[in-house]
């Protein structure tokens, strides 16, 4: 079976601009990918043309084995973009619905039902839009975008508007999804819910791809620390193989040792590394 989504020589200029320079990514079956980078590094055009909006300069997506933009590849994606609007006087389940005729599912009310509680929608099927608060929109926004269960989900964004609940029931949904073998490609400003959720994660800076890999892997040491009778120190440059080390020469050197950990950098500092300081 082919990867999900398989990026190869991607380019895309506006005028003089360029949006893309040559990206190269595949996300596996069943893998979450998290998308990073400032305002203009150019996630979104990335996405918009592996769900067959915006037609590359140069390079090729497949999606499922398919071009990107092709009725192939549509059938297998499902899309939530970070700027979408469903009409206000709506229902939450007449969105599902007007979906679903868009998308050729079949599924009926049964499907907008597990959708909805998937989304801790259930008590909502009969709200309109307009009724809605922006994290209860979004929500539904994601219900849509597995309509007709999609094997590939492009997420623009799907977590901004969310309180800390909403971004735990989407994050636990994903999980859910990802054991179920759909492939997630999610851009977002929130590392930490990348680094909570994704298997690997891709930073894009001026249209180029910096670094690709998984947390651990894009993770750096940053020493050891040492909690002894002494007070604590840290042995800067030490690894975590160095600990055992550390640990027994304290104590022959006839100190109390009450912990050691292991300092590695967090996500947000590979990103901020890697992008240079450039604002999101």
């Amino acid at each position: 079976m082919p990867a999900a989504v398989v990026v190869r020589g991607l380019a895309k200029r506006y005028g003089a601009v360029g949006a893309l320079r040559g990206i190269d990514l595949e996300v596996g079956e069943g893998e979450l990918v998290g998308l990073l980078g400032p305002n203009g590094a150019g996630k979104s055009t990335l996405v918009k043309i592996a769900v067959g909006l915006v037609r590359p300069t140069a390079g090729e997506v497949h999606v499922a084995g398919s071009r990107a933009g092709s009725r192939e590849a549509r059938a297998a994606l499902g899309y939530l973009a970070e700027m979408f609007r469903f009409p206000g006087w709506y229902t939450a389940d007449e969105v599902l619905e007007l979906h679903q005729r868009l998308a050729g599912s079949r599924g009926g009310e049964a499907e907008r039902n597990r959708l909805l509680d998937l989304v801790a929608l259930t008590q909502s099927g009969d709200r309109r839009v307009d009724g809605m608060s922006k994290g209860m929109q979004q929500r539904l926004g994601v219900a849509q975008s597995l309509v007709g269960e999609p094997r590939v989900l492009m997420l623009d964004e799907p977590t901004s508007a969310l309180d800390p609940v909403g971004r735990r029931t989407v994050r636990l949904l994903l999980e859910e999804l990802r054991g179920r073998g759909v492939s997630v490609l999610l851009n977002s400003h929130l590392l930490s819910e990348i680094e909570l959720v994704c298997d690997r994660v891709a930073i894009l800076l001026g249209g180029e791809l910096v670094a690709v890999g998984s947390p651990h892997e894009l993770s750096q040491a940053r020493g050891v620390e040492l909690e002894t009778d002494a007070g604590t120190t840290r042995v800067a440059g030490a690894t975590r193989e160095d600990a055992p080390r550390l640990v027994a020469a304290a104590v022959a050197a006839g100190r109390e040792v009450y912990g050691v950990r292991v300092l590695t950098s967090t996500l947000e500092d590979v990103y901020l590394e890697a992008v240079g300081g450039e604002t999101s």
